[in-house]
This record gives C-alpha cells, structure tokens and sequence, in this order.
C-alpha cells in the first residue's frame, strides 16, 4: 500500500494521469479503517476530432481507497465522473490475504463499461477504453515494482502489521509483526482467471493496482447468469465463451452482446460451427446497412405512421415486450404500392431493432432476462385482397431476412380470429419459417381466444386492447385502405428503393481463383493516408497494395475470360497488365495480408511518393492443414463456399490529408473523413513500409 499510495497526486509513469485532489478522507481512532477518495483528471489517448465533438480535452474520474488494516483488506472502486449520463465505466480492485498462506496476497480485478450513446462515436469509445484498461493492466507490476524499489532506496524494507491498541498480541501476531518486503515470485497459469474478471496471486511485495493479464477460462459470473441469460448447462456456458472469443479475435467492431450471441447459439441448438456461420453473416449484414443506426437516423414516411396497423403494447405475463399487429386492417396492397418492398422491409426492421431494446429494458425492470417478445395479430378483416402476390412476395422476403438476422427473438406468436382464408397464407408462409419458431405459435379461430387457454394464460387482462373485448385503450393505428393518390409508378418505388439500400460507404466485390479485385488510388501528394475496411464475406483471400508511376490501363470488359464483370456477388475489376512486372512497372509497398473468411479487417498507409496505388484482393488457396488453438472461420465456414474458387469481400477505401491524419488503436478521425468507425493499429514513419500496421 505504500508503494500504491506514491502514485498519487501524479505518477510519472503513467503519462495519462495527469493530476489527482483528494475530495474526502476517513481514519477511525484506531487507524485500523483509512477511506480516501480522489478525484483523478485523466488525459485520454483519443483522436482529436473526438474530443473536439465532446468538448472535452480531459476526463475526470473518481476513485475510492478503503483500507481496512483488521481484516487486511484493500478495495479500490473507482467510476468515471465525465459522461456519466452517456458512459458509464465501474472497477473495482480487491487485496485480501490468500487463505493458505498469509505471505501472499491475492489480487481480483474487475470492470464494466456501458456505453449508452456518444455522439454516434459510440465503437471508437469502446476502443478507447478497452486500449486504455489493456494498457494500464501491461504497466500495473512494473509500476509497482518501481515504487517498492524507491522506498528499498530509502531503507524501507518492511511495514510492521496494525495491531489493536490494547497491547494483548496472540503469538501468531507478534511473529509477525514485522514481515520483510521479498521479491515477487512466479505463480502457475492456472492461478489466474479471465478477461475483465482477473485474479492473481502475488507476493506483497508486487501489489500492483493492475494485474497482468489472465488466461482464459470457461466460467461466467454465476450471478451475471441468472440475471441476464438465464439458465445455461456447463456445455452451453463453454460455447458462448468460445464463440465471444472467436469474436474478439476475428471481428472488428462492437462486438454484440452476451444476449445477442446466445440468440444465435439457441437458434442452432448450441452447434458453435452452424452458429458463428449464421452470425458472421448477420454482422456483416448489420454493417452494410447501417442497421445498428436505424432507430437514430430513419425517419418512416407518413404513410407508415398513418396506415401500417402495428405497435408496442405494454408486455406479457413473463416480461415479454409484447408487439400487436392488426394484419386483418391493413392493406398491404396499398402500402406495397405506395411505399415499395424495401421501405415495408426497413420498417420491420426498425421494429425489430426497438424490441431488442425493449428486451434490454424489461430485463432491467424485472430483474431475470428477457431476450424475446411477444406477438399478437388479429387476422380480423384478412381477405384474398391480402394474397396479392407482390404482397406476399414482399412478406416472404420479409421473414427470410428477420429469420436470419433475429432469431430467438419471437418468445410466443398469438394469432387471433384466423378466417377460413388463413390457412392458403399459412401454406405459403410456414415454409420460410424455422421449425422451433413455428412451435411458438398458437392459432385461434373466431373468438376462441376468449376461453380457457386463450389470451388471458398469456396477458394480465388489465392490458388486453378494446378491440378484442378487453378495457386498455390501445394506441396502434386502425389502418384502413392507403389512399390510391398516394401511390407511385413502379419506376419511382424502383429508384426509392436502390436509394434506401445504397445508404451505405461500402461496395462489394467478387474475388476469383486467377482475378484478383483491384482498386486505383491516385495521389497528388506525398504524405497521404489511404485507409481501407473491409469484411471477408467469403473464402480466403490475400490483401495487398502496390504503387505505379503510371496510370494502369482502364480494365476491358473481357478481362475476367469465363467471369463476368458484374455478378451477384458484387464487381470484379482488374487494373494490372499481364505484361507489366513487379519491381519494374510497379512494386509493393506492404507486406501481404493473409485474411480469413469472417474477420473485419482496418488498417491504413502513410504514403511516400505520388502516383498511382493499387489495392488488391486476391484468391487464397489454404494448405492442406493449418494449426491453431481455435478452430478458424475456414474450417466452419466451408459450407458457405459455394464455388471453392470463388470469394467475396465488402469494401471502402478513403483517402485522408497527413495533416488531418490521427494514428491510433482506436480510430482514424479526421474532419474530412468519412469513415465512423476504423480501428487500425497505425503509426506514422518516414519509412513507406513501416508506416501501416494493420489489425482485425
């Protein structure tokens, strides 16, 4: 604790930590219990950009010491003061002494960040704080050590034991009264537990305010469970660790929560190759569409909030947010008509996006987890006016994309007052939909829902709407038919459509065995950034970057021989002459990239000269058999691969002034940058091919 308390008010070798006042301070008349809390001002390592759109060029943070000298115990809590309302980050550091043997020390350290909204920066602050915790966890023994050196300097070589006023000492205490200071020692691997939950034992002499970091382990917080996933076998526990690492390796980005990863392990009877397969595709979708955005930055038309006869209605007997659907009133004609297929399909997702939330809400409220809702339809109305095809196709297209992207998220589908019409819907519809979801619906015909079974087994009958026979007044809207004025030609809903799905930075391509997708980057000057994000949505493939003094020839359009330029996949474009040599016409200025199918990659170059830069995605042939600890994308994805000499990769490229250019773990920032979200590992060099680091 000496050694500990020499970091205050500032620590030299901690550059962040630039200041510290004490804002209260506890001894009892015994000394035995010493409360200090400090106010700590903190100079966070983040782009300039983003501290300029928070206002802010330093954090402060308030942190609590609580020595308790009787029971030998140090509990250290500390919580940011800064953003509080936005950001809320907890850790807690505990001292105690091992049960075995009191000439050790044990260490346990863990922490929380909660990221609620900030300014749209919501992934870069995440880096940030988990750059700044990794750091601080690196340096936390060699700071420590370096205090227990100065006090050995100053002839302090041990710190007798508290004892209690009343000079009456066992023998055990008096032994040890004045304990020497000896250097730490190596403990096993096993001493020590995972992630933001560390644990360490430690000789006294190395009581790091961090530990180092921990090796895995296959145990979550037994209380963590209960409160917010729900009951979880050893097995199933072991496959959400498995897949949340995989994830950490892999995936650049906001990695989803625990909730949200279990869905799709649920989804696949906890089959972590079918799972991670389904859920790389989910994110890569999410990114592509900018879905984690859509309650924040999509506006539904008028026509939406007028005729579209759904909404939220309080919840259901076990939590669940509950969803009404009035498909009966609806005319799903008119909307097709006068809105088109995607802006219905951008609507359900918004939907879909705030139950998720709901969810996160009613597991707060209720205290046990809620990860899916309830959804009731009144077929009241439903017509052969409702088999219109385009109307059905825009369904099925519907359910295809919510069953991919949102499983395990419907816990009960209530369907009410079904016609004799339904059952030509229900034969269309059921095969688009997963056998486990089809085994939540439950079907009422005429007003069957009224008797024993019915409604009432499911919604307290203070909240079943007045439309059904209940007294809650429920707000969706009546629907009706939309108003033919309102409807648009089908090339207006074409264009309206390409316009909502192309909202998007990034471009995909399609990679085949022999031809390579190619990028042209024209630099005027020399000191330039050119950054790249890109995704591996399928197969392997090689990342390179070259530069010409001259300009490569447009691409023909029979460049591709048996492959077309454009396909499903995306375009295929080759910009480097067969004729031309590399190391004479052009030559690479980064050391190839080998990426996985699956992994997000962000990096970024610091150019040396002007002229012409080439990014190239080329096909990857893996060898026979590769070793590693985890099992890689290439192995569980493989059924994806649909041509083995085929791949595919989603892409944006962007170029940044030197002077706008901030290098960091967490982001790439500039006020005339486009991109939101890029976490590269990069370091400006004089040197062109040390200048980019590259991470996933």
């Amino acid at each position: 604790l000496q050694a500990y308390e020499r970091r205050f008010p500032t620590c030299p070798l901690i550059p962040m930590f630039v200041a510290s006042d004490t804002v209260s301070e506890y001894k009892s008349e015994d000394e035995a219990i010493h409360v200090i809390e400090r106010r700590c001002k903190l100079d966070i390592d983040a782009p300039r950009l983003l501290k300029k759109i928070a206002g802010v060029d330093y954090v402060y943070f308030v942190q609590k010491n609580s020595l308790n000298r009787r029971e030998r115990t140090l509990h250290i809590e500390a919580y940011n003061e800064t953003f509080s309302n936005r950001v809320i980050i907890n850790e807690h550091c505990s001292y105690t002494v091992h049960p075995d043997n009191e000439d050790w020390t044990c260490f346990e350290q863990s922490a929380s960040l909660d990221i609620k909204s900030f300014f749209g920066f919501e992934s870069t602050v995440e880096k940030i704080a988990m750059k700044q915790y990794t750091s601080n966890i690196k340096k936390g023994k060699e700071i420590i050590e370096y205090y227990l050196k100065q006090l050995e300097e100053e002839g302090i070589t041990f710190v007798p034991r508290w004892t209690p006023p009343v000079a009456c000492k066992s023998e055990s205490s008096t032994s040890h009264s004045r304990r020497p200071v000896s250097p730490a020692i190596n403990i096993p691997e096993s001493a020590t537990k995972e992630g933001l939950n560390n644990k360490e034992i430690l000789n006294t002499s190395s009581s790091p305010s961090e530990p180092t970091a921990g090796t895995p382990d296959d145990k979550l917080d037994a209380d963590y469970i209960k409160r917010y996933l729900g009951d979880l076998t050893p097995m199933q526990e072991s496959c959400l660790i498995r897949l949340r690492q995989w994830l950490q390796e892999t995936h650049k980005g906001k990695i989803p929560k625990d909730e949200h990863i279990l869905r799709f392990l649920r989804a696949r009877d906890f089959n972590i190759d079918k799972a991670r397969e389904i859920l790389c595709q989910s994110l890569t979708w999410r990114k592509q569409h900018q879905v984690d955005y859509i309650l924040d930055t999509w506006n539904p038309p008028q026509v939406l909030q007028d005729y579209y006869a759904g909404g939220w209605h309080h919840h259901d007997k076990d939590g669940r947010p509950l969803y009404v659907l009035r498909l009966g009133q609806m005319d799903t004609k008119g909307l097709v008509r006068a809105l088109g297929e995607e802006a219905l399909l951008r609507y359900v997702l918004s939907i879909n996006e705030e139950g998720l939330r709901r969810c996160e809400e009613n597991t707060k409220v209720f205290g046990r987890p809620i990860s899916s809702w309830t959804c009731l339809v009144d077929l009241e109305g439903l017509n052969m006016r409702h088999l219109w095809r385009p109307g059905v196709k825009a369904l099925l297209r519907i359910i295809e994309v919510v069953e991919a992207n949102y499983p395990e998220t419907l816990g009960r589908l209530l369907i009410l007052r079904a016609p004799r019409v339904f059952p030509v819907l229900w034969t269309l519809v059921s095969p688009f939909i997963d056998d486990n979801t089809r085994k939540k619906f439950l079907i009422y015909a005429g007003n069957d829902y009224q008797g024993p079974g019915g409604l009432l087994d499911y919604i307290d009958k203070e909240i079943i709407p007045d439309f059904l026979g209940g007294e809650c007044m429920c707000e969706v809207p009546e629907g009706g038919l939309v108003p033919k004025s309102l409807y648009r030609t089908a090339e207006e809903l074409e264009n309206e459509d390409i316009k909502l799905w192309t909202e998007t930075i990034y471009q995909s391509a399609s990679v085949f065995k022999g031809a390579p997708h190619e990028v042209l980057i024209q630099i005027v000057d020399a000191s330039s950034v050119i950054t790249w994000d890109f995704d591996v949505c399928k197969g392997d493939i090689v990342f390179n970057i070259f530069h010409s003094k001259r300009a490569p020839q447009p691409p023909k359009k029979d460049s591709l021989g048996a492959h077309s330029i454009t396909s499903p996949g995306g375009n295929n474009i080759q910009l480097i002459d067969k004729v031309w040599q590399l190391g004479r016409d052009y030559s690479m200025v980064e050391s190839p990239l080998i990426c996985k199918e699956g992994e997000s990659v962000q990096g970024s170059h610091v150019t040396r000269w002007p002229g012409f830069y080439i990014l190239q995605w080329k096909f990857h042939s893996m060898p026979a058999c590769a070793t590693t600890n985890l099992p890689r994308v290439d192995d569980v994805l493989a059924s994806l691969q649909v041509s083995s000499h085929k791949c595919k990769v989603m892409y944006y490229t962007e170029v940044i002034g030197s002077e706008d250019f901030r290098g960091s773990m967490t982001s790439l920032e500039s006020s005339h940058s486009g991109f939101s979200q890029l976490s590269a590992a990069t370091t400006s060099s004089s040197q062109s091919h040390s200048s980019s680091m590259i991470s996933r």
